[in-house]
């Protein structure tokens, strides 16, 4: 269970940070925190595939700061064409 709480602050933490340094404004709270769980998720994924070790917090951090960056400008490009905008 507290591995989970961690992940979830983990996740807030990345998920604000990306979403403050790609669009200036956060997406609220839950949408920050969905997304910097899936990047955690993207991230660490991308980090074992470059032999990247995620051994600590800072580092989890980065990782899934680097994966929120990389889903919320994806889903930045999917809304801005259209394909997602109602």
């Amino acid at each position: 269970m507290s591995g989970f709480i961690v992940w979830i602050i983990v996740g807030g933490i990345a998920g604000f940070l990306a979403s403050k340094v790609l669009t200036g404004k956060g997406m609220g709270l839950i949408w920050d925190i969905v997304v910097g769980i899936l990047g955690g998720f993207l991230g660490g994924w991308l980090a074992g595939l470059v032999g990247i070790a995620v051994s600590n917090l800072l580092i989890e951090i980065v990782v899934a700061f680097v994966g929120a960056a990389i889903l919320l400008v994806v889903f930045r490009a999917l809304t801005h064409r259209g394909i997602l905008h109602t």
